[in-house]
């Protein structure tokens, strides 16, 4: 009788957290789904119309060029968020309990401003004789006010400042949890300082940098509002085209498929990062 009131109360606990799902959830995307099948209506909706010529249209030369465009960005912005942040995430980790605290205070800050007032800051700093103008011609380094803003070195600048930091709390969480006994052993067998970092540290602070790149990658490649907003109408990303196929061309269903696409695309770089944190974690219990 005990068991099955704890086994009673138990589903009470869980059943609000699973009906939040399914209508939440699972039903958007079943619906998403179900959409990017259907036909757009001449006006306005849809027409209840079996078709796949929503992504046979992806494959055209200008929305398959996007999502090329796309994944370039994703992947330049991620490689620079790894260069800056594994280290900074990574000696993070081997300061005092003290400036832990401080320098996690420090990224945490950015968090409570919106976004898009700290994208429109970096406006002032790109434009034209603007303050890395300058700065620039103070030093004598440049004659002449940059073209900086609306270009794509300003979009990828957007994107690595808005999502540096999931990279270092991603790093530090799994840098903090490592045994420096290991990385000692390693020393005093012979190893020098780049033998034991590739060797033992790396493969071990692995799963946070892959955990990072997750975090950061995904999110490049639909933040579009970082594009529109540092790059213009220079850096068109598949959250632009969403956007502009739902506001203004209306043509839900092709935006729909879109959508089922790059969840497609989310899914199987989790599942890539699900199998090689996996192996990675056999390779270390072996």
């Amino acid at each position: 009788m005990r068991a099955r009131k704890r086994r009673g109360g138990v589903w009470v606990t869980l059943l609000p957290l699973y009906l939040f799902t399914l209508v939440f959830v699972a039903g958007p995307l079943v619906y998403m789904l179900v959409l990017s099948f259907q036909t757009r209506a001449e006006v306005w909706g849809v027409v209840n119309e079996f078709t796949l010529s929503n992504y046979a249209n992806i494959f055209q030369p200008v929305y398959l060029n996007t999502f090329l465009e796309s994944f370039k960005l994703a992947l330049t912005s991620t490689v620079l968020i790894c260069a800056i942040g594994y280290p900074f995430g990574y000696f993070m980790a081997k300061l005092s309990p003290v400036w832990k605290g401080r320098v996690m205070l420090l990224l945490m800050i950015p968090f409570w401003t919106s976004s898009l007032i700290r994208l429109y800051g970096w406006i002032i700093i790109f434009r034209a004789n603007g303050t890395l103008d300058k700065l620039l011609m103070g030093v004598g380094l440049t004659e002449a006010p940059l073209k900086l803003l609306y270009t794509y070195p300003a979009v990828v600048v957007g994107m690595v400042y808005a999502l540096l930091q999931f990279m270092i709390l991603a790093v530090y969480s799994s840098a903090e949890k490592l045994d420096w006994s290991l990385v000692e052993a390693a020393r005093d067998l012979g190893a020098t300082p780049i033998r034991a970092f590739l060797t033992v540290t790396l493969p071990l602070t692995l799963p946070g940098l892959l955990s990072g790149v997750i975090l950061t990658f995904i999110p490049s490649m639909g933040l579009f509002f970082i594009a529109d907003i540092l790059g213009g109408n220079k850096v068109v990303l598949v959250g632009s085209l969403i956007q502009d196929q739902l506001m203004k061309a209306h043509n839900w269903p092709f935006a729909a498929a879109l959508s089922v696409v790059l969840m497609a695309l989310t899914s199987l770089m989790i599942s890539l990062y699900k199998r090689v944190t996996h192996t990675t974690e056999l390779e270390g219990l072996l």
